[in-house]
């Protein structure tokens, strides 16, 4: 019996389907990509009934759906109302990629793993502080850093947000200490709060919005046990600075520098092999922890 071909349903929560994601789908080895957009959760169960009503369940490995979009608390909602229109068998496999949250924090994690992995012990026991942790990426690499044992800052100007991520992590993550901490209402006008988050900090992740700079470079040249600073911040200027968006591995004032050009190498190989994963079988669910795990199985 001839294979069937690879068909990807793109669904898409903003007005119109990502490019970005339609691209690397296609060089991640979909034959056929079905783009939908201003997809809501109403919207799924049809959409999920035509994939797994076409094919027969040995075909159904050839299906799979991609969850897109800039909202990702909307695509969160799109992935649980896929996974409960499946019936039994009838299955495809799911990702969640929205503002390529799962990616990247993937890609962060992974890049600093690489730089601490030498050392004994790797990131466990490491203490490490995520700038910006109350946003999607910044979640994400709060629980994945948790998740490989460091003792995890999340830092965030209000501290009750902060506070907020840390308490849902250390539900969701067994052994997790997470601890939320401020960094300040302006990093730049008032350095206290941030020197002191950053206290005895070996790993610096910064995972804010576009055009602020999270750690300015006088305050970095206090932290003496700063070994890894990761700036996931693409659109100047940079969320921590003196950190260049090319950096990957780059020493820069006694610290390993990764920018978020740097970082995005590492996460469209993440990107690609996730597609790719996805056809393996017909009841695989990538979300941030799986996407990570199948990263450093690249990596490894």
């Amino acid at each position: 019996m001839a294979s069937k071909k690879k068909i990807l349903l793109q669904l898409d929560t903003d007005p119109r389907p990502s490019s970005f994601d339609a691209v690397v789908a296609v060089d991640s080895g979909v034959e056929v990509l079905v783009p939908y957009s201003g997809i809501q959760p109403e919207d799924v169960r049809d959409l999920v009934y035509g994939a797994i009503f076409t094919r027969g369940i040995d075909s159904l490995r050839s299906t799979a759906i991609f969850v897109g979009g800039s909202d990702v608390a909307l695509g969160e909602k799109v992935l649980r109302a896929a996974k409960d229109a499946f019936l039994g068998p009838l299955r495809v496999s799911l990702m969640l990629d929205s503002g390529g949250a799962n990616t990247t924090a993937a890609a962060a994690v992974l890049a600093s793993q690489r730089e601490f992995g030498s050392l004994a012990g790797g990131l466990a026991g490491r203490r490490a502080l995520v700038l910006g942790s109350t946003g999607p990426v910044g979640r994400r690499v709060v629980r994945l850093l948790a998740r490989a044992g460091a003792r995890v800052l999340a830092g965030s100007r209000s501290l009750d947000r902060a506070t907020g991520v840390a308490e849902v992590v250390n539900r969701s993550v067994e052994g997790a200490g997470v601890e939320g901490v401020s960094t300040g209402e302006n990093a730049g006008d008032d350095s206290a709060a941030l020197e002191a988050a950053l206290e005895g900090v070996e790993l610096v992740v910064a995972a804010g919005g576009p055009r602020v700079c999270l750690l300015p470079s006088e305050v970095r040249a206090k932290c003496t046990e700063l070994r890894v600073a990761i700036d996931l911040n693409a659109v100047p200027p940079e969320g921590i600075e003196g950190v260049e968006g090319p950096d990957s591995g780059v020493e820069r004032d006694g610290v390993i520098a990764y920018g978020a050009i740097g970082v995005g190498g590492i996460k469209m190989k993440i990107h690609k092999a996730s597609v790719a994963g996805l056809f393996e079988s017909n009841d695989r669910i990538l979300d941030a922890e799986e996407i990570f795990d199948l990263g450093r199985a690249l990596s490894g």
